[in-house]
């Protein structure tokens, strides 16, 4: 498996990010992560849907809960042909919590805490920390990755105006 040695950093100190970065135009990999019954879901269970795919280190975390917050908000915008999703290494109980909790309607929480399998296909498991960087995937209804952004240092936001544009230009 590729390693990717200072690919971001967490309050200023290089991590490892383990996997192939992932372009746009790329084909986006399967992956396999639990729901909050713990059935696993993978990519194809989306087929024919715009995903946008939000990737936090730990929803219990005031970035990440923003994060979320944020894509909940604007999903109530977007047309049901788009599924939001929210991919981190919690526990489906804690993230079934959180949204609940939240108010989280529109945007599924996934746990890739099992496999690691969407981390390591996607290029953003952490390794010194097993836990996912922080970074957005739009892929289109055939597969293709049509947006990718890693943000560089976790702990900043992601630039939601241009993942939110790339999913509304796909629709």
């Amino acid at each position: 498996m590729i390693e990717r040695e200072a690919a971001v950093t967490f309050q200023g100190q290089p991590l490892t990010l383990v996997g192939q970065e992932k372009h746009s135009g790329d084909t986006a990999p399967e992956f396999t992560v639990l729901d909050d019954t713990l059935a696993e879901v993978g990519l194809k269970d989306f087929k024919g849907r715009v995903c946008l795919i939000s990737v936090v280190p730990s929803l219990d975390t005031p970035v990440c809960d923003l994060q979320t917050r944020r894509f909940n908000q604007e999903a109530a915008g977007l047309a049901e042909k788009v599924a939001v999703l929210t991919i981190s290494m919690d526990l489906p109980f804690a993230q079934k919590r959180f949204c609940s909790a939240a108010g989280i309607n529109r945007v599924q929480a996934l746990s890739d805490h099992k496999l690691a399998s969407f981390g390591k296909a996607y290029g953003i498991l952490i390794k010194e920390l097993r836990l996912l960087s922080r970074g957005i995937f739009v892929v289109d209804e055939q597969g293709i990755i049509k947006y990718a952004e890693y943000v560089a240092e976790i702990t900043n936001h992601p630039d939601y105006d241009a993942a939110l544009a790339a999913v509304k230009s796909l629709l």
